[in-house]
C-alpha cells in the first residue's frame, strides 16, 4: 500500500480564523478566534463563527484596534507565510483605505497637543493623582 500524500489541489474554502491568521490580520489563530467571537469580524455584513468557510470573493469587515478594514478575499491559504504573500490574499477597498488614513491623521493631530511631563511626579502630585483615581470608586 502506498502512503497517501497531502491533497495539493486548490481549495475552494478555508476556515475564517485560519485565513485571518494567514493574511496577517492577527498574530495568532487564538486572537483571530477571539475577535470573531466578539463580533469584530463580519462576513457579508453578518457575524460569523471561527469555523465559517471563507471563499474567494467574500466581503469581510475586520475591526482591529481602532482600524476598520473592508476587504474582499482574493486568495485562500491557511498557512502563515511572508507579508508579501499575505497581502495577495485580499484587496482592501479604496474607501476603507482612505477612512483608515483619515482616522490615523485625526489621532495623530489629537496627540500633538499632549506634552509628557518633564520629570516624575513629586510626593504631592502623586497624592493628587491617587485622590483623583478614587473618584471612580464612588
Amino acid at each position: 500500500m502506498s502512503a497517501s500524500l497531502p491533497d495539493s489541489s486548490p481549495r475552494d474554502s478555508v476556515r475564517l480564523d485560519a485565513w485571518l491568521w494567514a493574511a496577517r490580520f492577527f498574530k495568532t489563530r487564538a486572537l483571530a478566534k477571539q475577535a470573531i467571537e466578539t463580533g469584530k469580524v463580519e462576513v457579508a455584513g453578518q457575524r460569523a463563527k471561527p469555523s465559517r468557510a471563507v471563499r474567494v470573493g467574500d466581503a469581510l469587515r475586520v475591526v482591529r484596534g481602532e482600524d476598520v478594514f473592508e476587504i474582499e478575499v482574493r486568495g485562500l491559504d491557511d498557512v502563515r507565510g511572508p507579508a508579501k504573500v499575505a497581502q495577495t490574499l485580499y484587496a482592501e477597498s479604496e474607501a476603507s483605505r482612505q477612512a483608515r488614513e483619515q482616522a490615523r491623521a485625526l489621532r495623530a493631530a489629537e496627540r500633538n497637543g499632549y506634552q509628557a511631563p518633564a520629570s516624575k511626579p513629586d510626593k504631592r502630585a502623586r497624592r493628587l493623582i491617587r485622590a483623583l483615581g478614587d473618584i471612580d470608586a464612588l
